[in-house]
């Protein structure tokens, strides 16, 4: 937005900059279970085209209510976008065999990577044109209902449900799946077995790795504008360019781990439980030392701390091979409510992540304090990946299976064959 036209002081920028995430994470939980009970492709809709709505309204909010209004509005888009990962999470629980899940799943999220580059190199010239600031966001919002309106004719929460595919695709995906507690029709969702999930070690392993992820990514988004502009003497905020090299990069790597994690899966090198862990350890040690370093960097080795900036946060693509399919690893049936826990906690870590840094960083010229913060995601993440190389798993959990007593292979076959019968 212009500071020209709107004299904001940097307190309440940074009041706006935190909206949204203090309504996005009171919904992490309750937007699981929405998403468990109606199915990601509802909730995925309704949440994406009415953000879109909201984004079109934004420069109008600001006219008529200044940053308050848009505070308000900011933290509502925080709060309706708060089951979207879940329902993704669902989504892919219903469509992805496992053996797919690390890579399809991270071409998804390459959307955040992609939609950030995009933004970042055209918000710039959309500005300086007749529609000025405005623009961006209503560029962005009709995009958004532009996607919503066509997910909503040819999404589908299952392959049940869709009307795109073949009888046969249906049973192959279904029965490669074989891990989905089915109820009767019409009868209410599983019933989420919540004391099981919050005594179980994997999850919170995976619940540490996550946190963990979300400190250093939010220091690394939040922070590296500030660091670089204050001791190295570039203001990356004013190059969009500059801005986007880090997402590029990591958009780009998302195509190359998926390759490898495919070849590797493929020809018997590595098992899911291994490529969930190889691919994790590259997204949280490879950054750990370029993120040390930057803190040792000066002022003309600029060029040098943007690519160590590249390295960090390319290398964080290899994390949706890792930490963030394993939800559905640990429980195809609850793997969106899983994510909903686990998003409610990393959303936390994005919240204290910068709290921490104001609280550290008395003098944004000394170097000194900015180390310490280094330190602290670098150890973080170190300490997160280690937990999950330990104690991490990707067998499916018991409490997957909440109404059934018997073994989850009978099962498989059981659904397999009442599929065979429905088709014939």
């Amino acid at each position: 937005m212009s500071t020209d036209e709107y004299q904001w002081s940097e307190k309440t920028k940074s009041y706006l900059l935190s909206a949204f995430f203090w309504g996005y994470f009171v919904t992490q939980i309750p937007g699981s279970q929405l998403a468990h009970r109606f199915g990601g492709k509802v909730m995925l809709f309704g949440s994406i085209s009415l953000s879109a709505v909201l984004t079109l309204l934004i420069p109008l909010s600001v006219r008529i209510g200044d940053w308050k209004l848009l505070f308000a509005l900011r933290m509502t888009q925080g709060l309706i976008q708060g089951c979207i990962f879940s329902s993704i999470h669902t989504l892919l629980s219903k469509w992805v065999p496992p053996e797919e899940r690390g890579t399809l799943g991270t071409f998804c999220y390459t959307g955040l990577s992609f939609g950030t580059v995009v933004m970042m190199l055209v918000s710039g010239w959309i500005a300086a044109s007749s529609f000025g600031w405005p623009g961006i966001f209503y560029c962005s919002g009709m995009v958004s209902l532009l996607w919503a309106l066509v997910w909503y004719f040819l999404g589908a929460r299952s392959p049940s449900h869709c009307k795109w595919i073949s009888v046969e695709e249906k049973l192959m995906i279904e029965s490669s799946l074989g891990t989905s507690a089915k109820s009767p029709h019409g009868a209410a969702p599983l019933k989420t077995p919540w004391i099981k999930i919050l005594t179980s070690v994997p999850f919170w392993v995976l619940l540490v790795a996550q946190s963990t992820s979300a400190w250093g990514f939010y220091t690394l988004l939040t922070q590296i504008p500030s660091y670089m502009n204050s001791i190295l003497g570039q203001d990356i905020k004013s190059n969009a360019l500059m801005s986007a090299v880090p997402y590029f990069a990591n958009m780009c790597l998302t195509v190359v781990f998926c390759a490898l994690a495919n070849f590797l899966m493929k020809r018997g090198y590595t098992s899911v439980n291994a490529s969930r862990k190889l691919f994790n350890t590259i997204a949280f040690w490879v950054p750990v030392a370029p993120l040390i370093l930057l803190g040792y960097m000066r002022a003309e080795q600029s060029q040098l701390a943007l690519g160590l900036l590249v390295i960090a946060v390319g290398a964080t693509a290899a994390g949706s091979l890792g930490f963030l399919t394993n939800h559905i690893d640990l429980s195809p049936n609850f793997g969106g409510i899983l994510m909903g826990v686990g998003g409610f906690a990393a959303t936390i870590m994005s919240l204290l992540a910068p709290l921490t840094v104001g609280f550290i960083v008395t003098d944004a010229k000394d170097v000194s304090q900015w180390r310490v913060i280094f330190y602290i995601a670098g150890s973080l993440q170190f300490i997160g990946n280690l937990l999950f190389l330990l104690f991490g798993k990707t067998e499916i959990q018991s409490w997957n299976y909440p109404r059934m007593q018997r073994d989850p292979r009978d099962h498989i076959k059981f659904e397999t064959i009442n599929m065979k019968r429905d088709v014939e």
